[in-house]
C-alpha cells in the first residue's frame, strides 16, 4: 500500500513558476513508477508527466514539454513537478499517482494509487 500527499499548489500569475511535491509513504515506494496528472473543471483527467523508479527516464505531455520538469528523490520518498512559464490553461487540480511499471503510463486508470490533489490557478 502506498499513500500519496501533494503540496505546493497555489494562485500565481501567467509566466510565474511553482513546484509541486508528492510525498509518499509505504514500504515499496521506491519501486513504483510515478506520474502527475491534472484535471480542469468539466474536463477529463489528463497526463502531465511521469518518471521511472530510478529517475532515469521521464515522459511529458506535449502541452508541458519544455516548461515542466519531473524529478524524484527516493531518499525523501518524494516526487516533484517544477512548473515554469505557467499559462492560464495550466489551471487545474494536480494529482500524483503511482503504478508498477511504465506500461500505459498516460492512462489514469492504470495507476493504482492517487493523492488527494492540489489546486493550481494561473491568472492572466
Amino acid at each position: 500500500q502506498v499513500q500519496l500527499v501533494e503540496s505546493g499548489g497555489g494562485l500565481v500569475q501567467a509566466g510565474d513558476s511553482l513546484r509541486l511535491s508528492c510525498a509518499a509513504s509505504g514500504r515499496t515506494y521506491n519501486s513504483y513508477y510515478r506520474g502527475w496528472f491534472r484535471q480542469a473543471p468539466g474536463k477529463e483527467r489528463e497526463f502531465v508527466a511521469a518518471i521511472t523508479q530510478s529517475g532515469g527516464t521521464t515522459d511529458y505531455s506535449d502541452s508541458v514539454k519544455g516548461r515542466f520538469t519531473i524529478s524524484r528523490d527516493n531518499a525523501k520518498n518524494t516526487v516533484y513537478l517544477q512548473m515554469n512559464s505557467l499559462k492560464p490553461e495550466d489551471t487545474a487540480v494536480y494529482y500524483c499517482a503511482a503504478k508498477g511499471s511504465r506500461t500505459d503510463y498516460t492512462v489514469p486508470n492504470r495507476y493504482a494509487y492517487w493523492g488527494q490533489g492540489t489546486q493550481v490557478t494561473v491568472s492572466s
